[in-house]
């Protein structure tokens, strides 16, 4: 079983050393990155190119570690006794199997492996990593209202992501092979384009990604411009016919490229293009 890329995404050959030596060693995969590198996009085609089943847990800021595992809706249960539902008379009614526990079943009723993305883990507590390791390292856990231990037969692909809002205990990095996918190069981004725009035209592609480039090179940008951010002003580019000289015009030390919406995502950059606009104009008509 080995990862070698897919037709929909473009892998650095580090990127699939890495997810094939996660998969080699069964521990799982932490990939970090700029937000808009591809980080979950990565499980998804991990997914795809190895023909296995995809399981998807997108971490919030409330979300525990023992959803993962399961939920008792004690609740209900209590609810049902009250009206002498018959349901109460086994616990396991009550029982929501979480993400993980999907995986394992996977591997135990299918006889085969899946894909487990854990997205975006560092939005929830920082004891949410530390609260699943005995979790990932034997890949089982015990229902204490069942008093059963759930095991998995096979252990699942695991990929977990991180935007590195905090940090990630020690404890559970040890578990991990780890991976920070670097932001594109201007040959990399190119062959990403073509992946999503086949046939493009090379000067607009050029243009476009001179104007990018430079505008992450901006000073005091709070938020630089991601891939994903790229490819949506590219597509409004060729929606909307723009012209190659209004983008060679606006460049963007001096003036807000077009259709800058797609790129720039608050008003502080918003503000900070807009000053440096209004500077270059004063210092033309000096």
């Amino acid at each position: 079983m080995k990862f070698t890329g897919s037709d929909n995404y473009v892998a650095t050959d580090d990127l699939r050393v890495a997810v094939n030596a996660a998969i080699k060693l069964e521990r799982p995969l932490l990939v970090k990155g700029e937000p808009g590198t591809g980080k979950t996009v990565l499980a998804i085609e991990i997914a795809k190119s190895l023909g296995l089943p995809l399981i998807e847990w997108h971490v919030k800021s409330t979300t525990k570690a023992v959803q993962g595992l399961y939920e008792y809706d004690a609740v209900s249960r209590l609810r049902d006794s009250q009206l002498g539902d018959e349901r109460v008379k086994d616990v396991k009614n009550y029982i929501k199997k979480g993400k993980l526990w999907e995986a394992f079943d996977h591997a135990n009723q299918h006889g085969g492996r899946c894909v487990l993305l854990i997205d975006e883990i560092d939005k929830a507590d920082i004891e949410f990593p530390n609260d699943l390791l005995q979790e990932l390292d034997r890949m089982e856990f015990f229902v204490y209202e069942t008093g059963e231990t759930v095991k998995a037969t096979q252990r699942p692909i695991v990929i977990i992501t991180s935007n590195n809002e905090k940090e990630l205990p020690d404890a559970f990095l040890r578990r991990c092979f780890f991976h920070y996918i670097k932001f594109p190069d201007d040959e990399t981004m190119k062959e990403i384009i073509e992946v999503h725009f086949p046939g493009i035209k090379k000067r607009l592609v050029s243009t476009a990604l001179s104007t990018f480039y430079d505008m992450r090179k901006v000073p005091g940008l709070k938020k630089k411009p991601s891939t994903s951010e790229l490819l949506d002003w590219l597509k409004l580019l060729l929606s909307d016919d723009i012209d190659l000289e209004a983008i060679k015009e606006n460049n963007p030390t001096k003036l807000i490229p077009p259709l800058h919406g797609a790129l720039l995502k608050n008003e502080q950059d918003v503000q900070l293009f807009e000053r440096l606009a209004f500077l270059s104009r004063r210092e033309t008509r000096g």
